[in-house]
């Protein structure tokens, strides 16, 4: 099975409420990429045009490895409409507000599986029945945990068990998974020689990591006051990252709770566990049931899970209030619930057809949309997993 062979072959497109209007302080763009993702492309834009980057704003990340269309809005009355090969920028009018999360209603997907015998063709073909009538888990996909460093784990977490020190080191020497060379070596240097700020310092390269060690240089044991310096933004990313690896435990857990035969697919930050069919007692409790996210105030739909989430903080050595932090202030932990199963709208299956890009295999396409936050991708591995 080939996924995402070209851009072409993944196709997401933003299904929001937009309050247009014909003039406003936010222009409000169409935003169509491939082989970008949405925040480096934002930045370079707004380095081009010479605007600060919080002029920008998105209601949410569209992977790189796809070719996307989402709405954005610029606090700026200029048109920045713009035509590039792999991009483009197309102004549609104003809005009274930022463009935002809460204004998306979900995603529709229009996605090509290649290389693909005749027995995974019929394998697909039965499992998109078995989705229809149960669902899948509504995980939080690999995309989600790009900060997450193998060995070091999620920055996140140091921080709430107030080992700011380790903290600050996963933030300025964490790789991940799409980086680059020269920033793997500087990485790794910084590692080697951590606590040596005046070395590391040498060889900084991005604004945040001189300012960081030139702190350190200064006082060398102020890891709050570098935590401090980390961009709201970019820190919310961070807890977000968090939250969605304790929601997968969760509802991991729930799930074997229920003794179903679940089948375990790899995944960055732990197995994505998948059911093959419900019955009617477990099908009526998952469709109803939604998950709070993680943070120190959060509602329970019954006693199991919170009780199966009490479990997984004592083994991480996390308590509920730590989730109220006092000393790192500029993002915070905010609890929403999130659906535990998920039911693909308008869900259709093309008949198989000879792969132009692999002869002598097939591909299938799909078409099927998703609500806010839930990954098409996590369908394509109930679908093929083994």
């Amino acid at each position: 099975m080939k996924l995402k062979v070209i851009p072409e072959d993944f196709v997401v497109r933003e299904l929001a409420r937009l309050p247009i209007k014909e003039k406003g302080p936010y222009r409000l763009y169409l935003f169509e990429k491939k082989g970008w993702n949405t925040i480096d492309l934002l930045i370079r834009l707004a380095k081009a045009h010479r605007l600060p980057y919080r002029f920008f704003a998105y209601g949410g990340l569209k992977d790189r490895h796809a070719h996307t269309f989402q709405y954005v809005t610029v606090k700026h009355p200029a048109d920045l409409t713009t035509e590039a090969e792999n991009f483009s920028l197309q102004s549609i009018g104003y809005m009274d507000r930022p463009m935002g999360p809460d204004l998306l209603e979900g995603n529709e997907f229009a996605i090509t599986i290649r290389a693909l015998g005749a027995a995974e063709v019929c394998r697909i073909s039965r499992r998109v029945d078995e989705v229809r009538g149960f669902g899948y888990p509504n995980y939080y996909d690999n995309q989600r945990f790009g900060s997450m460093d193998r060995q070091m784990g999620l920055m996140a977490e140091r921080l709430l068990k107030k080992h700011y020190n380790g903290s600050l080191q996963i933030y300025l020497t964490g790789i991940y998974p799409e980086e680059k060379k020269e920033a793997r070596e500087r990485k790794l240097f910084f590692r080697e020689h951590w606590g040596d700020w005046s070395t590391c310092l040498a060889r900084a390269k991005t604004t945040m990591e001189s300012r960081i060690f030139s702190l350190l240089v200064e006082k060398p044991k102020a890891y709050i006051e570098a935590l401090q310096m980390i961009p709201r933004e970019e820190l919310s990313l961070l807890f977000s990252a968090y939250q969605s690896f304790l929601f997968n435990e969760l509802l991991r857990r729930i799930l074997q709770e229920f003794g179903l035969e679940l089948t375990a697919v790899p995944g960055t930050a732990g197995p994505y566990l998948f059911y093959r069919r419900l019955e009617r007692k477990e099908l009526g409790y998952l469709r109803a049931l939604s998950l709070p996210l993680a943070a120190s105030r959060m509602e329970f739909p019954d006693a199991m899970s919170e009780r199966l989430f009490a479990a997984i903080l004592e083994e991480r050595g996390i308590k509920r209030s730590s989730f109220n932090l006092r000393k790192v202030r500029q993002a915070f932990f905010k609890s929403t619930p999130r659906e535990a199963i998920v039911f693909p709208g308008n869900f259709r299956i093309h008949p198989a057809e000879p792969d132009d890009l692999y002869p002598g295999r097939q591909k299938i396409r799909l078409f099927f949309k998703l609500p806010r936050g839930s990954y098409g991708t996590m369908l394509i591995k109930r679908l093929t997993m083994p």
